[in-house]
């Protein structure tokens, strides 16, 4: 399993992100919004928080299918619900 991130943040500041709360995977700059756009998580650019992606998971398969998308709303139960999910998919964490 491969964990990434990805956010509007510059590369520095993803690391301190990173380091500060032990995340698990690589975090991406997508300074562009490219990905977020591409991946529907860009904000219109007159939305006061257009410079912050949506909070989504995708869950994508070997394959590149997406298998699950959330849209996160409780980020302390999130991680929570995707292993769960995870595994009933038959993936394991290593």
């Amino acid at each position: 399993m491969t964990v990434l991130g990805a956010s509007f943040d510059l590369p520095e500041d993803n690391r301190a992100f990173a380091e500060k709360f032990n995340y698990p995977g690589r975090i991406l700059s997508d300074l562009d919004h490219t990905v977020g756009e591409a991946y529907q998580t860009a904000r219109p650019s007159d939305d006061p928080s257009a410079t912050y992606a949506k909070r989504r998971t995708f869950v994508i398969d070997p394959d590149g299918i997406i298998r699950k998308v959330y849209a996160v709303k409780d980020i302390p139960a999130h991680p929570g619900a995707v292993l769960e999910d995870l595994a009933g998919l038959g993936v394991t964490r290593g």
